[in-house]
């Protein structure tokens, strides 16, 4: 099973700034750890990662900055959480806490 977009459209952010709470990655660094957390269920695609990874930046929850990856090659662009990123985070994971203790709620008891 895989993710659904929707679900996945609305905790983007969520997930990509706890992927890069730990160290700074660049893009498909990125893609291999949400696949390797979640046994391949999160598999972004550029057209979904690289516009949230923009957009992230340009809200300074991310900063992106050009370096060269251990494998070689050109430069690439790596992301890091900032203050202001971790503080959010803080605040998306209470929420989505308090959002999946509400609809599990709805379930009632079986």
């Amino acid at each position: 099973m895989t993710a659904n977009p929707n679900l996945l459209k609305g905790n983007l952010d969520l997930i990509l700034l706890s992927i890069l709470e730990g160290s700074e990655m660049y893009g498909l660094e990125i893609v291999k750890e949400a696949q390797a957390r979640t046994d391949g269920f999160f598999d972004f695609k550029e057209g979904s990662l690289y516009p949230a990874l923009h957009r992230l930046t340009e809200q300074k929850l991310l900063i992106a900055e050009f370096k060269y990856s251990p494998r070689g090659g050109a430069p690439v662009r790596y992301y890091e959480i900032t203050d202001k990123g971790k503080t959010v985070l803080i605040e998306k994971r209470a929420e989505f806490q308090h959002f999946n203790k509400n609809v599990e709620a709805l379930w009632g008891k079986s």
